[in-house]
């Protein structure tokens, strides 16, 4: 579906019913709100994994609760990623941001408050849920009230919260667990406060027009892309870990998942108003950012997921100092997603940053992967800037091309298309690479101690360096060294093949009308209803 063709003319000539275009004060107000909600859902995300080992220890859990509290959050938000995108085409925004934060304080509240793995992993879907409706609305309803060519000097605010998110939650995971007065529990409580604060933010200084219009929900398509999507999702989870990539299971979880998601375009090209119009991706620029988005989940996530193991591990950090030891990645990603931004708002030109984060996130994949055990900080550092900053000139901007080349009906659901794509590559590489990490970390142990990778009490799960003697120790620290520098290896092809997507996306000038006023002229020319006045 080619782009709908609006006037760039501003709120001028906006046909009756158009909202006004929001001040600069009344854009930050929002997002306040927007951010907020945004931290929360990264918090939700990083908070917990320096804290699992105890958690998991306290409620008598086994490796297999450990995988699947951190798999629950995965798979739910995944999967509902693209039904929260397709809602806020057709109800009202601000309710459903503020419903999908409701339901994580829920989901937070019942696993702070779990006695049982069980509850503690239905608590993570619910959680997870809030979690894929904040992902996806939060930058579905930036683009309702600021227009594409303004979207980049807002973009260093959003980079700001994704780096304080990143770097306090594994921090504040750690502290809260080793401070005996407050416990793993408060992992989960934290949260609560900031979601509380975004839901009243929204409600004191959102204001979007509600498109009054007769719609119906395609449950049917829901349910087969959230089981298919999840059928997969449980196979690259688990696979390698609880059984063989070559088994039973795997032919059982890809046949119900290929079946389902086979059913469910089937079902998505006959109704009326599916969850994934299929018609987007008639647009190569939809197209080929959604294949990019997928790619770069692969390789960042993919490789940075371990790296905080590779400082505990490999260097002998402490959680609290691994946290830390991440910021120059982050600060890389917050700075290039800021100069960007402005640079694009300025100059109106978005490809070149594209291409440019494209060959720096490749450079960086490849320069992590000649880690080892005795890499200086120093060396480190360089390293994860140079990643960051390709990162963050990637990941904002695919959002923004795609958004700047579909009609505005459409916004939520191209953005969460590529949130939804991103988020399953990222659990894809996640997986995959995690199997290859510890394939590695196996084989060298067992080159290491002769043969009998147990040694040492490294053959199932992580090793306590504590426990072990100084020659045991040095055996296990290469074998992360060597084993996490084969992971960003192996995903430098994806960055690379991302870097081969953006190449081929067509560089169209940015529009200067927000969502809002967008789809008022739509409306308007489509002889729909105007919009009901902000609320």
């Amino acid at each position: 579906m080619s782009a709908a063709v609006t006037p760039e003319a501003g709120t001028a000539g906006a046909p009756e019913g158009a909202a006004p275009a929001m001040t600069r004060r009344q854009i930050l107000q929002a997002m306040s709100g927007l951010m907020a909600g945004m931290f929360v859902a990264i918090l939700a995300s990083t908070v917990v994994s320096n804290a699992l080992p105890r958690i998991i220890a306290d409620l008598h859990g086994t490796q297999s609760s450990y995988t699947w509290v951190v798999t629950a959050e995965l798979l739910a938000m995944t999967a509902t990623v693209p039904i929260w995108g397709k809602l806020s085409d057709l109800y009202d925004k601000k309710l459903l941001i503020q419903l999908s934060l409701s339901m994580f304080i829920v989901g937070s509240l019942v696993a702070g408050f779990s006695h049982s793995v069980g509850l503690l992993i239905v608590s993570r879907v619910v959680q997870g849920i809030g979690a894929g409706g904040l992902t996806a609305l939060a930058q579905v309803v930036m683009a309702a009230i600021i227009p594409p060519r303004e979207l980049g000097r807002y973009s260093g605010i959003f980079g700001a919260v994704f780096a304080v998110g990143t770097v306090a939650g594994p921090l504040i995971g750690g502290v809260l667990v080793d401070t005996s007065w407050l416990g793993w529990r408060w992992c989960f409580f934290i949260g609560v406060p900031f979601a509380l604060l975004a839901i009243v933010l929204l409600q004191l200084t959102l204001k979007l027009p509600t498109v009054r219009r007769e719609v119906k929900i395609d449950y049917l398509g829901a349910v087969l892309i959230m089981s298919g999507v999840s059928s997969l999702l449980l196979w690259v989870t688990l696979a390698g870990n609880r059984f063989d990539w070559a088994s039973w299971q795997t032919a059982v979880l890809v046949t119900a998942g290929v079946v389902l998601l086979t059913a469910a375009v089937l079902v998505e090209s006959v109704v009326k108003e599916p969850i994934i119009p299929l018609g987007i991706f008639r647009n190569r620029t939809v197209t080929l950012t959604t294949v990019a988005s997928l790619l770069v989940g692969v390789a960042m996530f993919g490789g940075t997921v371990f790296l905080s193991q590779y400082f505990q591990i490999s260097l002998g950090k402490t959680p609290t100092v691994a946290g830390l030891m991440s910021l120059p990645m982050i600060l890389g990603l917050m700075i290039s997603t800021t100069v960007a931004g402005q640079i694009i708002s300025a100059r109106g030109k978005w490809k070149g940053f594209l291409i440019a984060g494209g060959i720096i996130m490749t450079a960086g994949m490849g320069l992590l992967s000649t880690i080892s055990a005795d890499s200086s900080f120093g060396l480190l550092s360089v390293y994860m800037v140079v990643l960051g900053v390709g990162v963050g000139m990637l990941m904002q901007n695919l959002v923004l091309a795609a958004q700047n080349d579909v009609p505005a009906s459409e916004l939520g659901a191209a953005t969460s298309v590529l949130s939804f794509f991103r988020s399953l590559g990222g659990a894809i590489g996640t997986s995959a690479l995690g199997a290859v990490l510890s394939h590695r970390v196996a084989s060298e142990m067992a080159k290491g101690f002769g043969g009998a990778a147990d040694n040492g009490g490294a053959g199932h799960g992580v090793p306590d360096l504590t426990t072990l003697p100084e020659p045991a120790r040095q055996i296990v620290e290469n074998a992360y060294g060597v084993a996490t520098a084969d992971v960003f290896l192996i995903g430098a092809p994806f960055a690379f093949l991302a870097l081969i997507a953006v190449l081929f996306i067509k560089e169209k000038p940015l529009k200067t009308q927000s969502g809002m006023e967008r789809l008022a002229q739509e409306n308007a020319a489509g002889g729909k209803s105007p919009a009901a006045p902000a609320h």
